[in-house]
């Protein structure tokens, strides 16, 4: 990643998460349309997100059993856009088999990358600014070509919201027309959950 885009996120976290924080109180219920997603037993971790955890131990291995949802604001939500804006444009899209000659390979971008590195990359800024990992959920869903998908989720007093490599908008999850399938415990970011019905985990098949 270049130095204009480096000083894109410096500018993006200091400036619209801060802000963020400070305008929390004062709008908290602006977007009370949103919902939240309902989660239920524990279900597999993708192949990608295990290979992963090897090499980044502390990151899936943080506990928040009481860790409260991000506070709701416009200037949130405007962040939240910004991040998703700024790593969609600084990130070209690749396979993992064009850029490591495998599949399934899950990393911070360098310029290339696929949905899970987009979303490893969106989380990293995002927490970065202040927002608490556990309300930075890793999600897999299927779009509506049946085809496997990675997008973050963030948790939010108002109602969960999705940041996507394939959309410049930051939805609330019930708005994107996805399938949600399983997504990383809020309580444990080395595990996951099952989503909606407890459907048949799509295992080893995110692009």
């Amino acid at each position: 990643m270049g130095r204009g885009m480096k000083r894109r996120f410096r500018r993006c976290v200091i400036a619209g998460l801060c802000g963020a924080a400070l305008a929390a109180a004062a709008t908290g219920n602006a977007n009370a349309g949103a919902t939240v997603i309902k989660t239920f037993g524990q279900t597999s971790q993708p192949i990608g997100h295990f290979n992963f955890c090897r090499l980044n131990v502390a990151e899936c291995s943080v506990k928040s059993l009481a860790t409260p949802p991000e506070a709701f604001s416009e200037a949130l939500l405007s962040s939240l856009k910004e991040v998703n804006a700024v790593v969609n444009e600084a990130i070209k899209p690749m396979e993992d088999i064009d850029l490591f000659g495998r599949e399934e390979v899950w990393s911070y971008p360098s310029g290339a990358g696929d949905c899970e590195d987009y979303v490893l990359e969106k989380r990293r800024t995002l927490a970065k600014g202040g927002i608490a990992i556990a309300n930075l959920l890793i999600t897999v869903v299927r779009q509506k070509n049946g085809a496997g998908h990675a997008v973050l989720t963030v948790r939010t007093d108002a109602g969960d919201y999705v940041l996507d490599n394939l959309s410049q908008e930051v939805l609330p999850w019930d708005h994107t027309g996805y399938h949600y399938v399983k997504r990383q415990s809020v309580a444990d970011t080395g595990k996951w959950v099952s989503i909606r019905h407890g459907e048949t985990p799509l295992v080893g098949s995110v692009h």
